[in-house]
């Protein structure tokens, strides 16, 4: 095998080996990276001379060590350097990020909250991808599609729907924003375990509003509201809206209380608790239960992964879904009823929770949310 040499390495090339042999030298001699050295390894790592060994090794390396707020950052600025990132024609977008890998323990209706939230005068955008481990979930495209809509727009015709007041609402693809970012799916799969990409790629914001853009995103793991919030504020998001929720998702639990963190204008995050009670949301269970009649997939036995047909879910999903925007009571539309009460008390529509809760009602029981979602 014939020995590379250091000085027929390229800039990029040069930075991803550097930036390997500070991270990925043991428990006791590892260093962290400066957000410049991050930003240069991952733009080296989103180009077409990128070798996936050393890929690899990076993400790894740097999951081991465990991330630091630099390191975090300067991925981010990497991706978002190399993302189509499109300026809505509207004052302000609500952007949902909902974890890319989907969910697996129940039937995950986040996908209509967009189409609810445009009916109540809210421009909103989500985002995502066809597939991604480790969960291999149900994701908002594989519902989007099973529901009839197009999941397939650039960001240019996703912003154009934000701007048609009787749609307002879009879902762009990270394969459409974020191509590069896109490609390295495989090499995900094959890494197994969850990499710095699962925390910064929902963050991305790829269409933003002309005056104010503002985060809806969730976590499970108590450490990552602070990760959350500051990286939100790096990106460029006026406000943001940590959820404690279901699977990490965006949706709170329908049965116990839950954790918000919040920002406003770039300040300070508060923490407060919420309870669903105190919106006349009384569900026996956290989430919409998958039904009962599912059947596992053939060799199902990944602790983390999906064991069900996805397709099937996200077929089932879209059903509850549109039932719940024709206004059928359940935990469906408890579920939407109860994130677009948050989302219109933060942004200042609706005065507390129970108000934001019965404007969300009404929109939903008028049929104004399904219209917006057939428009789509």
């Amino acid at each position: 095998m014939t020995a590379v040499s250091v000085t027929a390495l390229t800039p990029g090339q040069l930075a991803m080996r550097t930036s390997i042999q500070k991270v990925a030298t043991g428990p006791e001699y590892s260093k962290n990276l400066s957000q410049d050295e991050a930003r240069a390894a991952m733009a080296q790592v989103l180009s077409d001379t990128a070798d996936p060994v050393q890929t690899a090794v990076f993400f790894i390396a740097l999951r081991m060590k465990r991330e630091t707020a630099d390191e975090n950052k300067g991925v981010l600025q990497a991706i978002i350097d190399n993302a189509a990132i499109t300026t809505a024609a509207v004052d302000e977008v609500l952007d949902i990020g909902d974890p890319y890998d989907g969910h697996s323990r129940g039937l995950p209706v986040v996908a209509f909250l967009p189409a609810v939230m445009a009916a109540l005068g809210v421009p909103t955008i989500s985002h995502g991808v066809e597939l991604m481990g480790p969960k291999y979930g149900v994701t908002q495209r594989k519902v989007l599609r099973a529901a009839g809509k197009n999941v397939e727009f650039t960001p240019a015709q996703a912003a154009a729907q934000l701007a048609q007041s009787n749609i307002g609402w879009a879902y762009v693809d990270q394969s459409q924003f974020a191509p590069q970012l896109h490609g390295l799916t495989n090499l995900r799969a094959r890494m197994i375990k969850r990499q710095v990409l699962t925390t910064v790629e929902v963050l991305v914001g790829p269409i933003r509003g002309r005056k104010q853009t503002h985060l809806l995103t969730g976590y499970v793991h108590k450490a990552y509201p602070p990760i959350y919030a500051e990286l939100a504020r790096f990106a460029g998001f006026d406000s943001a809206m940590v959820i404690r929720g279901v699977e990490g998702g965006v949706i709170p639990s329908l049965q116990q209380v839950a954790k918000l963190y919040s920002f406003h204008d770039k300040g300070p995050e508060q923490v407060e608790e919420i309870d669903p009670t105190t919106l006349g949301i009384m569900q026996e269970s956290r989430a919409i239960p998958l039904p009962k009649d599912l059947v596992k997939t053939e060799g199902a036995g990944d602790a983390i992964a999906n064991p069900y047909d996805i397709d099937a879910v996200a077929q089932r999903t879209a059903q509850v879904g549109l039932a719940a925007l024709r206004g059928e009571a359940g935990p469906a539309r408890d579920s939407l009823v109860y994130s677009a009460a948050l989302c219109l008390r933060h942004l200042g529509r609706a005065k507390d929770l129970p108000t934001g809760a019965d404007m969300a009602r009404q929109i939903l029981d008028s049929g104004k949310a399904l219209a917006q979602f057939n428009a789509g």
